[in-house]
């Protein structure tokens, strides 16, 4: 009997991985399916590296390599904020409070990561834009900065979570042997619990690229939705909210409409190659 339900089990498992793997192929599938129209009308390279975004025109301009830029530019200003100070964090609630304290913050942590991202962005938008017009004179306060604080403020649960979960292991299993040895208790997080540390923490950068390259609501309402290059104190567009921002009014069938497919299976694209990159470099690493 009890093989039996470890065969049903383990039988479930794997169809729920199929599942999930076909959902993804069945994805993939269908943005190319509206997105290979466009590439009759311009080339792929034309389309990932010009520098004009205007569909409406005739000749229509349509290249998304601001938008492209935009994403990586505003992911990097908020991994660059969020990186140091999630493991900061981590190693707080593994290392410096105690149990109690510990189980007392780290469920407000893990709730920044239930708000709803539109509230994120009213928050960005009536407190660090204004903020940045009247205490630093700017025009708008709209920018890229402002974006990856922002951002940075939305992905710090998932590099905190990932990263607490494997240091508390790990100082767990060398506590009693730096406590016998006389080793304080910074020497042990210096030498022995960050150097262990460094798949998770390269998993919570993987995890918290995903979600800062894919966020739309938030990183919409407050870098200004300009098509053009970025610059940090500057507007710019990402992917993500230039397709929520014009979906809606692009002609279904149109060149338009075929072009934010496309951009959306560009954004897959970046996504695959930066998750195959950091994980072969997870793969590489040595605890």
């Amino acid at each position: 009997m009890h093989k039996k339900f470890e065969k049903i089990f383990s039988n479930s498992i794997k169809g729920i991985t199929f599942f999930s793997v076909m959902i993804l192929i069945c994805i993939i599938i269908f943005l190319i399916k509206e997105s290979v129209v466009i590439f009759d009308e311009i080339s792929l390279l034309d389309f990932i590296f010009g520098d004009k975004w205007n569909p409406v025109r005739n000749p229509p301009n349509i290249s998304i390599f601001p938008m492209i830029l935009g994403t990586l530019y505003v992911s990097f200003v908020a991994m660059t904020i969020a990186l140091p100070i999630g493991v900061g964090a981590a190693i707080f609630l593994t290392s410096v409070v105690n149990e109690k304290m510990r189980k007392m913050i780290k469920p407000s942590i893990d709730l920044l990561a239930g708000i709803p991202s539109v509230i994120y962005g009213l928050i960005g938008l009536l407190v660090l834009v204004k903020f940045f017009e009247i205490h630093f004179d700017f025009s708008s306060g709209e920018s890229v900065l402002v974006g990856g604080i922002l951002l940075a403020i939305m992905v710090l649960p998932y590099i905190i979570s990932t990263c607490d979960e494997s240091m508390i292991k790990i100082a767990k299993r060398y506590k009693m042997a730096s406590d016998g040895l006389g080793i304080s208790k910074w020497h042990m997080i210096r030498y022995l619990i960050l150097p262990a540390s460094k798949k998770s923490i390269l998993a919570g950068i993987i995890l918290a690229l995903a979600r800062a390259m894919g966020e739309t609501m938030a990183v919409m309402m407050v870098i200004g939705n300009s098509p053009i290059f970025p610059k940090l104190l500057g507007k710019t567009q990402t992917i993500p909210a230039l397709i929520a921002l014009e979906m809606g009014g692009a002609q279904v069938d149109s060149l338009h409409y075929h072009a934010l497919f496309a951009a959306g299976l560009v954004l897959m694209g970046i996504l695959f190659v930066v998750n195959m990159l950091f994980y072969y470099i997870k793969k590489n690493i040595d605890y």
